[in-house]
């Protein structure tokens, strides 16, 4: 899939107009349904190979964060062949009780996936957690960045921070 014919699918699929209350508490005049495209296997397959274009050699693990983050991770490990992990939000309080699903070890090297940045809020808190257990988060890539705060927060705490897509690619004014 081109990218041109990425950000048709992707508007067409999941870009919806209204008045709306976003994670980060921010108010919004349009939202990017992330569930409705990345349960399109087209899509999906389209961002996995993508996310793919992002690792350097010295990767070793993808993570995504749940929930949006999940199916990404899943389709860009099965692109670069690299075993990926799930961040959970909050430890479940059964079985495990994990908050990371699947192995991370000390010295990994992460690319870790994220859906929509608005302000990076999610993708921090995983990227800390990532941290927190001795791995290193080489590179934090979103389908779309919003264009407000993500990228700047990100940064700031240290992260190197990239974007598929904006919502100017998207012709999304608001």
């Amino acid at each position: 899939m081109t990218t041109e014919e990425l950000i048709k699918r992707i508007k067409e699929t999941a870009y919806l107009e209204g008045d709306f209350t976003l994670r980060s508490g921010k108010r919004s005049k349009y939202y990017l349904d992330k569930y409705l495209f990345e349960t399109c296997p087209d899509i999906l397959k389209a961002l996995g190979e993508e996310f793919a274009k992002y690792l350097s050699d010295d990767v070793t693990l993808i993570a995504g964060a749940e929930l949006g983050g999940v199916a990404l991770a899943a389709a860009t490990a099965m692109q670069t062949n690299k075993n990926w992990i799930i961040i959970r939000n909050t430890k479940k309080g059964y079985g495990t009780g994990k908050l990371i699903e699947g192995v991370l070890k000390a010295g990994d090297v992460v690319l870790l996936v994220e859906d929509i940045a608005t302000t990076g809020g999610q993708v921090l808190e995983a990227a800390k957690v990532i941290t927190e257990a001795g791995a290193t988060v080489k590179k934090i890539v979103c389908v779309v960045d919003r264009r407000q705060g993500a990228e700047e927060n990100i940064t700031h705490a240290g992260y190197k921070f990239e974007s598929i897509l904006t919502k100017d690619d998207l012709g999304i004014k608001n």
